[in-house]
């Protein structure tokens, strides 16, 4: 009987425990009775808005992974600071095209005409990630929502926390360990590179200063090296982007672990992920090269678990009523 009774303690601490996670509190139907048609809304702003520019997808995937390896997912890279110190003033931020911030700030405004004070914008960014996702062609996914935005948002909180391109697997493995993102969770999401641009800046180094013993990264495909020398020339202005998938590069679907196997991923850490060196990497980029309904049921599971890092619930956090600031 003692023993049952410990048991039975246990259990109602792990339960307490839990609904006071983030996690334990979001749910596929938060809105149901408050903002029932949030996700018609949200999907219709983002629809127009894609509609104006298809850059709109590459920003508004962009903005969710990034607000939510700072901080969690809460906003909180969405506040524009008088003294430029906040998370979107961050270096890493700086190459988020604006038309991101736009997007949720479009849907923002559309769910507060018909649901003032209900939605966080938070919700808002993961709700429209989703829709431009399966707007190029990615996989859809239930979104679960019931976050709150958060009441920071720092430019020094950014710095040395974000997966960089040059990041080796090693330093790749950790950085989505800190938000508790498992290997194949980071394999997965290194796909959201199939959509989208990059400037030339960011992956210069493979063209032309490598190493001592080879200014072109070995690892590239000469050929794809070859076209990125023609469109990335030394000293281009740095405004110039080019695609990070060559073939397809508005489409979201799995030619990027196809361009991985080709030796045409644009950052180092695309192509160490096919490296052979890492066996089990290899062995993930080849499935999904050849099975795209593989990568697309990896990518949502893992976008689920991302959006659920961090996140603020309860009486945590506010919901703002502009997403560019705090409401007090």
């Amino acid at each position: 009987m003692e023993a049952q009774r410990f048991v039975s303690l246990l259990v109602v601490i792990l339960m307490i425990t839990n609904l006071g996670t983030g996690q334990a509190q979001l749910s596929t139907r938060f809105y149901s009775s408050t903002c029932p048609d949030v996700e018609t809304i949200v999907r219709t702003a983002v629809d127009n808005k894609f509609r104006q520019t298809f850059v709109t997808a590459q920003a508004t995937l962009r903005l969710f992974f990034h607000d939510c390896f700072i901080q969690g997912c809460d906003a909180s890279i969405m506040i524009a600071s008088p003294s430029n110190d906040a998370e979107k003033d961050a270096p890493d931020n700086l190459t988020i095209p604006g038309d991101g911030f736009d997007t949720i700030a479009k849907a923002k405004e559309a769910v507060e005409a018909q649901c003032p004070g209900i939605v966080s914008c938070a919700d808002i960014i993961a709700l429209a990630t989703r829709d431009v996702i399966v707007i190029t062609g990615g996989p859809n996914y239930r979104v679960e929502l019931g976050r709150r935005d958060g009441m920071v948002s720092r430019k020094s909180d950014v710095i040395g926390n974000m997966p960089e391109a040059n990041f080796n697997f090693e330093q790749l493995v950790r950085s989505f360990a800190r938000i508790d993102l498992s290997t194949v969770d980071m394999i997965a999401l290194s796909g959201a590179h199939t959509l989208g641009v990059s400037h030339c800046n960011i992956f210069a180094n493979r063209l032309y200063n490598f190493s001592s013993t080879s200014k072109v990264d070995p690892t590239l495909n000469p050929t794809y090296a070859q076209q990125l020398k023609q469109a990335c020339p030394q000293n281009v202005d740095p405004t110039i982007a080019v695609p990070m998938d060559p073939i397809t590069p508005v489409k979201f679907d799995n030619l990027y672990y196809q361009n991985l196997v080709d030796k045409m991923g644009m950052f180092t850490s695309d192509q160490v992920l096919f490296s052979e060196s890492n066996s089990f990497s290899r062995s993930i980029v080849v499935e999904w090269a050849n099975d795209q309904s593989a990568f697309f049921s990896a990518f949502a599971t893992a976008m689920t678990k991302l959006g659920r890092v961090g996140v603020k619930t309860g009486n945590q956090g506010e919901i703002r009523r502009s997403c560019a600031s705090f409401n007090s």
